[in-house]
C-alpha cells in the first residue's frame, strides 16, 4: 500500500499546556470536536475519538510538549496504523504546533488532511479562544 506523510504547522493563541490538555482530555476533546472521545492519560493507553472513527495507542506523552500516537481510522485497512506526532512550542503569540501524520494510506490522504483542519485545528482554535475570555458575573 502506498502511504503519504502530512505536515501542518500553525499558531494557536493559547499556552502549550492548554493545547495539550484539550487534545488529551476526553471531555475537552469532545467539547471542541463535537464527537465522543475516550482518551487514556498514560503511555501505552488506548484512545478513541470522533465517535470511535479514530482509535489508537499513546506512544509518547510529554505534557505541554509532545504527543505521539499510533493512530488508525475505521475505514482504513484492518491492522494499518499510522503515526501522529504533535509538538508544541511556546511562542510570543501563543503555541506553535508542528504536526506530522506519517503512514496515511495514499487513497485517504486528501480527506484525512482536510479532516485534521475541519475537525481538529479550526474547532480547537475556537474552543481555546472561548476558554480564555473573561467570565462575566
Amino acid at each position: 500500500m502506498r502511504v503519504k506523510t502530512l505536515k501542518q504547522t500553525f499558531m494557536i493563541k493559547a499556552e502549550p499546556e492548554q493545547v495539550y490538555t484539550a487534545l488529551t482530555n476526553s471531555r475537552q476533546h469532545a467539547a471542541f470536536t463535537g464527537y465522543p472521545a475516550r482518551i487514556s492519560q498514560r503511555v501505552g493507553g488506548r484512545f478513541t475519538t470522533c465517535g470511535r472513527r479514530n482509535s489508537g495507542v499513546n506512544l509518547v506523552l510529554a505534557p505541554g510538549r509532545t504527543i505521539v500516537a499510533a493512530w488508525t481510522h475505521k475505514d482504513w485497512p484492518k491492522h494499518h496504523y499510522s503515526i501522529v506526532t504533535i509538538r508544541l512550542k511556546k511562542g510570543r503569540k501563543g503555541t506553535r504546533v508542528v504536526f506530522f501524520h506519517t503512514g496515511i494510506p495514499a487513497a485517504a490522504f486528501r480527506w484525512v488532511s482536510q479532516g485534521w483542519e475541519d475537525t481538529y485545528w479550526r474547532p480547537l482554535k475556537k474552543f481555546l479562544r472561548k476558554s480564555q475570555r473573561p467570565k462575566s458575573d
